[in-house]
Formats: structure tokens, sequence, C-alpha cells
């Protein structure tokens, strides 16, 4: 209820319509009652409430107790009378001053917000206020100025154990809150829907709709496409080492930045060098064939490659050779890798030789190769049982990025790591159709943001490492990609705001001005400076202009390199977009 506390005022906000029922009444009639729905009056219980605002005509508010029934038929018979001792209603006079506070959320004690300021005693007055509730108000200047009059009936709910006594009330408010989220669930995937398909391309729907792009991206990315052809396919089962399990099909990849300890001291075997590699662990090293890292990457981008050079080509042979990069990784039996990452980023003798929830990244780049895939499937390059078959592997590996420990771990790391776990984990689930869980996953990132980024867009926990240049940017392209996903089915990153004013936007400003500067933190490796214009870019595209940056010789997008390090975590081709 505090997440959707203001969503839930703007589905149903109970006491606007009160309001306005109140206001329209007051046009027509002295006494307006504004009531509950279900409320029902008896012959002799609407005397007595008559006879009271006579007896007390110059009080402009009445308090009506009201009674839960727990049997309708009970109202039909003379002369009865329940105990009233529930929640009241209200009459107003038509010349009272108050009304309902439309900004009290429902189920959030809208009408006793009332009741606080005129002062009319009961039950409510030992309720728990939390913090996120509205303020308890002060007393209006009609405090004390009502009367009782009479009693009302609320008529059977049918669910009996909601009706009586306090745990009736407990219970009542577990209910309510729950068909309130259930609604506004209801209502939040509708919507979003509407501006959702899962076989539209995230990021590159320009180039695949036949786009023009420049002459110079052409030749180079046909250029590329060409080298990628020469190579692969990949399948796990190349690698020149096993993984503890002994089974060829599982990837494996050692813990980078793990060395083995030169001293032997017993439950310490390795040592913590943030920022070097392992020999073997950095792309493209003639060690890295050991493991299966460089293959992954090398499956990432070069099927995405071929497939934007068929895009731009019509050349059949580039999109033959990425769809059997697709069949030997995924679906063929005697070369695919089995659905889970349980042996990405090992320490020999930690945690029974299985993997660490870090190693979950390794697989960040799923993102822009599902892009591929589509266009792979749209124009039929993959059978439809193959596309099946693929869907099914996924769903294997979704699964198990929401439920191994490894996968639950990632979730809630507060660094780079959540980020990049929110955007495999959202394009996996916009590439199959699990529009809520691609929905809830769009919604927690908004959490991310609030707490990865400072006020003043600084990244604590990047800022914490020995190479701050690099995780900073790597972060913040993160979220550059996961907020064009978003952008894809129609939810927007780029406006969100934290209360202190966290947001990409304010992120980008804090590390922008360093394009022309010397890096001030701590910077261990030598850093790409070119890495800043990517983000400079979305900035331009999403909110114009920097002021500040006017002055610095920043080169148009087609001038900068469109092939960076993978470990840069920049998509190839970024331009094309």
């Amino acid at each position: 209820m505090r997440l959707c506390r203001h969503k839930n005022n703007y589905v149903m906000n109970n006491n606007g319509a009160r309001n306005a029922a109140l206001r329209d009444g007051k046009k027509q009639a002295k006494w307006v009652l504004p009531w509950d729905g279900n409320c029902f009056l008896t012959v002799e219980g609407w005397e007595e409430i008559v006879a009271a605002i006579k007896d007390k005509s110059e009080s402009p508010y009445f308090v009506v107790p009201m009674a839960r029934i727990a049997s309708n038929e009970s109202l039909l018979q003379s002369g009865y009378r329940p105990k009233a001792d529930e929640e009241p209603q209200m009459i107003f006079r038509c010349d009272s001053a108050e009304e309902f506070d439309e900004a009290c959320y429902y189920g959030r004690r809208p009408k006793v917000e009332l009741f606080w300021r005129l002062g009319i005693p009961g039950k409510w007055d030992r309720w728990h206020i939390e913090p996120w509730d509205l303020p308890c108000p002060d007393y209006s200047q009609d405090a004390g100025a009502f009367a009782k009059a009479g009693w009302v009936a609320r008529l059977f709910s049918g669910q009996a154990h909601l009706e009586k006594g306090s745990s009736g009330l407990v219970d009542r408010g577990l209910a309510r809150n729950e068909a309130i989220a259930a609604l506004l669930n209801k209502l939040d995937g509708e919507g979003f829907l509407s501006g959702y398909d899962a076989k539209r391309l995230c990021y590159v729907p320009v180039v695949a709709s036949g786009g023009t792009i420049s002459e110079t991206l052409r030749h180079t990315l046909l250029s590329t496409a060409k080298e990628a052809l020469s190579r692969g396919p990949y399948s796990v089962v190349d690698k020149k080492t096993l993984p503890p399990s002994h089974n060829p099909h599982d990837y494996w990849h050692p813990a980078p930045y793990f060395w083995p300890n030169p001293i032997p001291i017993p439950r310490l075997p390795y040592i913590r060098r943030d920022g070097k590699r392992v020999p073997g662990t950095r792309l493209y090293e003639p060690m890295s064939e050991n493991y299966d890292r460089t293959r992954l990457q090398r499956l990432f981008d070069d099927t995405f490659v071929l497939t934007l050079a068929g895009s731009v080509s019509q050349d059949e042979r580039y999109d033959a050779h990425a769809a059997s990069l697709v069949r030997t990784w995924f679906l063929n039996s005697d070369t695919a890798m089995a659905p889970h990452l349980d042996y990405a980023q090992v320490r020999k003798g930690w945690n029974k030789n299985r993997g660490s929830s870090s190693g979950i990244i390794e697989a960040k780049d799923f993102y822009y190769f599902l892009d591929a895939v589509r266009l792979l499937e749209q124009r039929g390059k993959l059978a439809q049982s193959e596309s099946s078959a693929f869907r099914e592997w996924l769903a294997k590996y979704l699964h198990w990025l929401r439920t191994s420990p490894q996968g639950v771990k990632e979730r809630a790391s507060q660094n780079n790591h959540g980020t990049y776990y929110d955007l495999q984990v959202g394009a996996i689930a916009a590439f199959l159709g699990e529009d809520t869980l691609l929905r809830h996953t769009l919604r927690d990132s908004r959490f991310r943001i609030v707490q990865q980024f400072a006020a003043d867009g600084s990244q604590p926990e990047e800022l914490k490492r020995t190479t701050t240049a690099h995780y900073c940017c790597f972060n913040l392209q993160g979220w550059i990609h996961l907020a064009q996903l978003a952008d894809s089915c129609g939810e927007d990153l780029w406006s969100f705001e934290g209360p202190q004013g966290q947001s990409l936007c304010r992120a980008m400003e804090w590390l922008l001005p360093h394009i022309d500067k010397e890096w001030p933190f701590q910077q261990i490796d030598k850093f790409d400076s070119e890495r800043f214009y990517p983000i400079y870019f979305a900035y331009h595209s999403h909110y114009g202009t920097m002021s500040g940056l006017q002055n610095s010789k920043i080169p148009g997008p087609e001038d900068v390199k469109p092939l960076f390090f993978p470990h840069d975590g920049i998509r190839p081709f970024w331009q094309l977009s």
C-alpha cells in the first residue's frame, strides 16, 4: 500500500467521489448524506435520524453510528436495532464548510481524517499512523460542531469472518489491500500491454526496417560481419578444461579477480585483487580458450553484427551463419549449453566449487543478442520448431536466473551487478512475452535508481572500486540499455526521479563534465575516454544540450568508433538505435 498509494488515489479516489456527491447535494437540499455503498436504513432508523436533526438543527454535522450486519434478513424485523459501534457515516448541512480530504488514500482511513479534524471521538483515535501515511491533521474551526443521530446498517458482505470483532477489522484491512493491489496490477497490466509487443525490436528497429545509415558505418559493419563469417560456430563443449561438474555442456569460467594465495593459509586460498584479472579471464587472450567466456561473447557479438549486416546488405550468407551460431550454442544436443550459470566465476575450493552470483553478469549481453534472434525469425531463418526450442531453453535459463542461489543474490546486488541483472531478466522476459515479469522488473529498477545514485548524481557503490571511471561508465551504460528496453514497451525510465532527485539525467550530468578533464578518482587501469561519448549522445537525445559542455570538442556520433571492448558494456554499432 505504501508503494501503490499514489496510483491507488488516482484510480479510486473515494474522497473525491464523496466530495462530488456532497457538493452536488448542497445545491439541492439542506441536508446531504454522502454515504458509503451498501448502507441500508430501516424505517425506524430513518425516523431516529430525522428526529435528531430536527432537535439539533443548529449542528452543521451529524454522526450516524454504523452496524455491520451478519444477516440481512434481520433488518426486515420490526423494531430491530443492532449495536452500532463501527466507523460512522456523516450528514452535512448545506452551509457546512468541511469536506473530505482528497489527498487521502483509499484503505488508509480517508473518512477518519475528517473525524480527527472535527474532534469526533472513537476507536480510530488509537489507530497507528505509519511514517508514509498523511500526518494527523489539526483541528478545524468547526471542531466539536457535531451531534449524533440514529444509526445505519452496513449490509452483509458475504464474508462473515470480515464482519465482527477486532480480528474482522484486521482481516478486512488485509482483504481490502489485496483487492486494491490486484486491481492496480490488473490495470497496470492492461495499460502495459497496449504498448508492448514481444516481437518488437528493442535496440535496432530503424536499421531492421530499412532505415539509412552512413556509408562509413555501413562499410565498417560489413567488414566486421565478413570477419564474423570466418569464425564459429561456437560451443561450450570446445573449451580446453572442464568445469567442476566435469560436464562439458556446463558453462565454465573462474572468478576473474581472485588470485591464488601465495601463502598457504587455511580457509583463505584466494586473495581478491579488484581490477586485476587472473590470466585466462580477459576476453580474447590465448588462455581464455580454457574457458567459455570468450566464446559466449563471440556468440553475442557475431550473431548481432551478422544480422545487422543481413539487414543492410540483403546478403543471405550473414543470416545463414548467424542462424548456425544460434543452433550450435542452444539447440543441437551435442553442442548446446546447459541453461544455467552454475559454474560462472568459480573459486575452486569455495562454495562447493559452485560459481558466484557475480558470474551472472557474464551473460549481460543477451539484451541485444535477442534482437538478432528476432531478426532471424522475422526473416524465416529459424524454423518454427527451432524458435520453440530456443524459447524453451531461454525459459529454463530465466527460471534459473530467478530461483537459483546465485540469481537471488545477484538480484539483491546494490551496484552494477543489480543493474545488469535487471537488464538480463527484463530482456529475456520481453522476448518470451512474460509481460508481468517484465513490468515488475522495470518497476523494481526504479528503486535501484533511488538506491544506486546519490542526490548529486554520483554512484557511491562504483566509486568504491579501484577502477572507478570504468565502473561509473559501465553501470550508467547498463542503465541506458535498460531505459531503451523500457522505451520499446511504452515505459519511461528516463524521466523518473527519486525523492532526492536521483535520476539517470542527474547521473549523466555528474559524469559527463569529466569528458575532457582528468578523472579525479582512483583508476588503476588505462581508461578509454571515448566511452563518455555514447553516454553523452544518450543524454543529448533525451534531455537536450548539457550546459557546460558547449565548448567541449565532442565528435559527431558517426565519428566515434562503433566497436568498444565488450567489458565496457557498449553495444556493437551503438549508433544504430
